[in-house]
């Protein structure tokens, strides 16, 4: 009960919650209970920035022309947020984060999450999010691509 409390607390104040503190259909159900619309952002096979982005505009179902760079993120979920009732929880599942190739930008773009923490507040909504970091992603296999970012491969 006191975790759940604690929870609750930390969706009311907004920013980031520490991931292994909550499990994912916890904090979903909590976030929801607390008036926030809760997103998944399945950033697994994201190799590159962009691609972590167009994960993002996915979870969120972002109808409109995305730029592709930080502040169009910055506006895509300020955007989202606005037409939330009380606020938006994100769960970024699997962030690579110890890629060589998302350290850097994995940083920036959690900025941009904390910046809009604070644009939630000062617009009286809500926004808490989760980074589920994944490390590295592994080497391909010799011989084997590696599964693009669609999903889907080429027939063999």
């Amino acid at each position: 009960m006191k975790s759940a409390q604690s929870l609750q607390k930390q969706l009311q104040k907004g920013g980031l919650i520490e991931a292994p503190a909550v499990s994912k259909d916890e904090v979903i159900e909590a976030a929801g209970a607390a008036g926030l619309t809760p997103f998944v952002v399945d950033c697994d096979r994201a190799r590159s920035r962009s691609a972590v982005l167009r994960a993002v505009v996915k979870a969120v179902d972002f109808p409109e022309y995305f730029g592709g760079n930080l502040d169009s993120l910055y506006d895509c979920l300020c955007d989202t947020l606005l037409d939330q009732k009380g606020g938006m929880f994100l769960w970024f599942h699997n962030l690579h984060s110890g890629d060589p190739a998302l350290a850097e930008d994995s940083q920036a773009i959690l900025r941009v999450c904390a910046d809009v923490v604070d644009f939630a507040a000062n617009n009286d909504r809500r926004f808490s999010y989760v980074v589920e970091h994944a490390g590295k992603h592994p080497d391909p296999e010799p011989g084997i691509s590696p599964t693009p970012y669609s999903g889907s491969r080429a027939p063999e």
